[in-house]
């Protein structure tokens, strides 16, 4: 056995060191590295050396997008061929078997550079121009990485690289929403990254609890929100609902096409076994494929897939601001392609027993589930009474609340008690609302009349009532009216006596025997638009064939802006002018204050005075 011996002389030694440091290589040099690389496998060597261009992070984009186009073109016609990671062959088997092993080192290098592509794009340091590249780069290496099927690991490692990253994610989902998330492929294994991210975010979760504000020490925070800006730019499964038969996939061999679920696996089955009975075992091979995925299996487990990422989602501590993101998307966005809506009702009924703002936001999506899906809810009405409070008229998102409260009274079947409590609350707040705050009270009113004729009692009740703000002498005069024996009726023996109570219980407040006496004071209300159209209730209302329902949405997004602005564009018939009996001597009359007198004196007698103010005024200094 003969050993040769090889003598590397220093220039080589230097030669050799300036090849493996990646920062030192010129251009010409990285582009005749990936030309050999691809010409023969005797050069295979240059593989680790251009995977290492990419690593180094002070190597420029050019040379890191030379080496890049160099190893995609190696990998990509490789890939078919190269066992996965998770190959079953085993260790003594490997060493029989010089090929296997080769193609395990090129597993383990395409690994390393899909990594290394994937923490690249997700670099603040990473060049905008070489971005879109990379991204292209690691969706190519997806679509047949994993033995020509969809490579859902590379996928997954990117998808998880893009939540905990601290870039502002806006330049990559702009990229994958134009340019992959089309796919319908593409968005199912979206869905079930973010599930297991999500699932993974809520093992993570505090055992105390937390209030929502606080949530900004959390590190969850930048991954919740990520997760959430992710899950909103991903397409909404709505056009798997058509009668289309096509479904456009990024990769060609499918995620359905092997898939059969278990129902319909069942049935192939069974009418399989039925067969051979019938025609005997010849018929065997008929039956390999007949299951052909169709547009509703596909839309099937697309929904449960967006069922159960969102579930997941929503069981994470999120930061007030995505909080209140969600309930105002949630019955639009989400509940119509749920494949489960009722599933929502603790997340739902959690936020409406919050109260104030949340409870607002989430009141749309809490009457889909009541009026579509059959929620039952016992205390969804004293929760809506609760809300009537006068910062409501400020809110955001006042115009969708009004609508859905008058939505929520116009069933028949209201009690006639709920139905005058809501309307006196509502006359109540009547004093204290904007303007355009009494537009919708008058409205609300309008309706709540017409629909419940049983609580007309409240506009026409005779005598006048005022409201007595001390509780103690409300209830003295309650108890006093209550034990005086001249008439049954309390109003009748108390009538300047409101038997209104501020309760949060609609069964307490006593509106039937109270009037609606707030509204009244709206004639005399200082905006014309007010006070004309309170005139609107002076029609009997209960005469449904001459009468119509208001609609709220006209007025349910008023504010001071939109009257002035329906003001100066409305075409003044008569011009109000000011007519006077004789000439005025002032500007104001006596009579516009009471107790002051504007007598005036004679000219001679204002110099007289002016003139002794004026020497009294130099005595004084002439004697100090």
């Amino acid at each position: 056995m003969t050993t040769t011996t090889t003598t590397t002389t220093p220039k080589m030694r230097k030669k050799s060191k300036k090849i493996k440091g990646s920062s030192k290589h010129t251009l010409p040099e990285v582009k005749k590295l990936g030309i050999e690389l691809l010409s023969s496998t005797t050069h295979i060597n240059n593989l680790p050396i251009l995977i290492s261009i990419i690593d180094n992070p002070s190597s420029p984009p050019h040379f890191v997008l030379e080496s890049l186009l160099s190893l995609h073109s190696f990998f990509t016609p490789l890939l078919p061929t190269i066992p996965s990671s998770s190959s079953k062959k085993t260790l003594a088997d490997s060493h029989k078997d010089a090929h296997f092993i080769y193609l395990t080192w090129l597993r383990s290098k395409f690994d390393h550079l899909a990594q290394s592509l994937i923490d690249l794009s997700v670099s603040q340091s990473c060049d905008p121009t070489l971005r879109e590249v990379l991204l292209d780069t690691i969706m190519e290496f997806v679509k047949v990485g994993n033995g020509g099927k969809f490579h859902s690991l590379i996928f997954h490692k990117f998808i998880l690289a893009i939540v905990n990253s601290g870039l502002d994610i806006d330049v990559l989902l702009d990229l994958l929403e134009s340019k992959y998330f089309k796919y319908i492929d593409v968005r199912y294994f979206t869905y079930i990254s973010l599930e297991k991210l999500a699932r993974n975010l809520e093992k993570m979760k505090v055992s105390d609890n937390k209030s929502l504000a606080d949530d900004s020490r959390s590190s969850m925070v930048r991954p919740v929100y990520n997760v959430h800006h992710l899950l909103s730019r991903i397409p909404l499964p709505e056009g798997l609902e058509e009668t289309s038969s096509e479904y456009e996939m990024w990769n060609g061999s499918g995620i359905f096409d092997k898939e059969v679920d278990n129902e319909k696996h069942a049935e192939v089955l069974k009418a399989k076994n039925r067969k051979q009975k019938n025609h005997g075992d010849g018929e065997k091979k008929s039956f390999t494929n007949d299951y052909v995925p169709t547009i509703a299996n596909v839309a099937k487990k697309i929904k449960l897939k967006f069922t159960k990422v969102w579930m997941c989602f929503l069981s994470l501590p999120l930061p007030l601001d995505v909080y209140k993101e969600v309930l105002v998307t949630l019955h639009q966005a989400v509940i119509p392609y749920l494949s489960n809506p009722i599933l929502l009702c603790d997340f739902l009924t959690r936020s409406y027993d919050i109260g104030g703002v949340i409870s607002v936001m989430a009141l749309s999506s809490l009457y889909i589930l009541i009026t579509q899906h059959g929620l039952e809810y016992p205390n969804f009405y004293e929760k809506l009474y609760v809300l009537l409070e006068p910062s409501i008229f400020m809110a955001k998102h006042r115009g969708k609340f009004f609508q859905l409260l008058d939505s929520c009274l116009k069933s028949p079947l209201l009690p006639a008690y709920l139905a005058a409590a809501f309307a006196k609350k509502l006359s109540r707040l009547s004093l204290s609302a904007p303007p355009s705050g009494g537009l919708i009270i008058v409205a609300l009113i309008h309706n709540l009349l017409r629909r419940h004729p049983s609580i007309n009692c409240l506009v026409h009740r005779d005598g006048n009532v005022t409201v007595h703000d001390d509780p103690s002498e409300r209830k003295e005069a309650y108890d006093h009216a209550k034990d005086s024996s001249a008439s049954k009726d309390v109003s009748s023996i108390k009538p300047g006596f409101d038997q209104f109570n501020e309760e949060t219980d609609p069964k307490k407040t006593n509106a039937m025997r109270s009037s609606l006496w707030e509204i009244d004071t709206l004639r005399h209300h200082y905006c014309p638009p007010v006070s004309r159209f309170v005139l609107s209730l002076e029609n009997d209302l209960t005469v449904r064939a001459k009468t119509a329902e208001v609609a709220i949405k006209d007025f349910s997004s008023g504010s001071y802006a939109t009257i002035f602005g329906d003001e100066i564009r409305r075409r003044v018939k008569q011009v109000p002018l000011a007519f006077y009996k004789a000439t005025p001597t002032s500007l104001f009359s006596e009579s516009d204050f009471g107790g002051w007198t504007f007598n005036l004196k004679d000219d001679n007698m204002i110099d007289d005075k002016e003139h002794n103010h004026i020497s009294a005024k130099r005595q004084r200094k002439e004697g100090s």
